[in-house]
């Protein structure tokens, strides 16, 4: 099983094993930013798993987040876990505190967004994998969420609040997905700050530089630091 997180002292060694467009990875990659840690990018082929992120995490799963410090090694291997380890540190630009206010409900929607919306995005988007003939259906009960998140949207210009957040870096990852599906339908519903929200996100220099493409990692190449 993978080790615990601790906070730290020194600055860590940091080395993320990720994949590019996936949401999980893609805000891991995000609250890294936000905190201003250096680390390394792993960039990973799913098909052709390396053993060293098999053997830090035997689920396989991305992201996964090596923490290397002078007291010792940890690993991991959750998207919010990891969001949580990084601003735990350091969070200049306080995205965690809007989950201090019990208004927001910052917890809950995640968990919405991480369980049952996420169940439906994934029929939505690849139907054939579940035996489906069509994600339709699945897109339908997916937009109820939608329209939750447009409800907070027309009152806050964030989800997390005033200002961009945890709540944000968290969520928009998975809606872009959703989104792409098929943009043509998604851009003329009516939820008008969803979508401006979202373009938003697109357009902002963390999303552009944490979808900057690396090469797949190959064992004993050195790598760039992001």
């Amino acid at each position: 099983m993978p080790q615990e997180y601790v906070q730290t002292q020194a600055t860590p060694d940091l080395v993320l094993y990720t994949f590019r467009r996936c949401p999980y990875a893609m805000r891991a990659r995000l609250a890294l930013r936000s905190s201003g840690f250096a680390y390394e990018t792993r960039e990973i082929e799913l098909k052709h798993k390396p053993q060293h992120l098999l053997t830090l995490s035997p689920k396989g799963t991305v992201p996964v987040l090596w923490v290397k410090t002078p007291s010792g090694v940890s690993v991991i291997d959750e998207s919010f876990s990891i969001m949580r380890w990084c601003l735990s540190q350091r969070d200049p630009q306080s995205w965690w505190a809007c989950l201090d206010d019990p208004k927001i409900q910052g917890l809950k929607l995640i968990e919405q967004n991480d369980g049952v919306f996420k169940q439906h995005l994934d029929r939505y988007k690849y139907p054939s994998r579940f035996g489906l003939s069509s994600g339709l259906e699945h897109r339908e009960q997916g937009a109820k969420f939608l329209h939750e998140l447009q409800k907070r949207l027309r009152d806050h210009a964030f989800l997390s609040g005033e200002h961009w957040g945890v709540l944000d870096a968290a969520i928009a990852p998975f809606v872009r997905q959703f989104a792409h599906t098929d943009p043509a339908w998604f851009f003329v519903q009516v939820w008008p700050e969803l979508g401006a929200w979202l373009r938003s996100f697109e357009a902002s220099a963390d999303f552009l530089a944490v979808m900057q493409k690396h090469p797949v990692w190959q064992e004993g190449k050195p790598q760039a630091l992001s």
